[in-house]
């Protein structure tokens, strides 16, 4: 799903940060930007307004990592919970399969999934230091 687009928030005091540059690299996360946007207990979001440093295991060097999202909502209990969301598809969250001999595509997937691997363990920790929660959402989450 590989749609580009920016976003105009219908609701902008809701967003954190600059609001006319809000831009979304897929159909999902355009879905996810109208639910954030238009969804009462969603009381704050932001599009790839958090970095998290991490060290990529291919060539062991710092990296910025820009989760998708960061959410604040209100849960059932009125209390304020807050998010970092990632949106993938469902294919690029499980380890390749390893093929009857070695593609390029296969390698190109092989480094992604570990990338991603790295970032996510990365956005968990800082997640947990935060007291908030990390949730990758694929097409199974975010449907068209």
């Amino acid at each position: 799903m590989a749609y580009k687009g920016k976003y105009i928030p219908t609701n902008p005091h809701k967003y954190i940060g600059n609001h006319r540059n809000v831009t979304y690299r897929s159909l999902w996360e355009r879905r996810f930007m109208v639910y954030c946007d238009t969804t009462d207990k969603v009381v704050k979001w932001a599009s790839e307004e958090v970095i998290i440093k991490y060290i990529s295991p291919i060539d062991k060097k710092w990296h910025k990592y820009y989760p998708d999202f960061y959410v604040e909502s209100v849960n059932q209990q009125g209390n304020v919970k807050q998010y970092l969301v990632e949106i993938k598809p469902k294919k690029q969250t499980k380890k390749p399969k390893q093929p009857s001999r070695k593609s390029k595509s296969f390698i190109w997937e092989s480094r992604e999934y570990v990338k991603n691997m790295s970032k996510w363990e990365a956005a968990k920790r800082f997640c947990d230091l935060k007291g908030w929660e990390f949730k990758i959402l694929t097409e199974d989450h975010v449907t068209l």
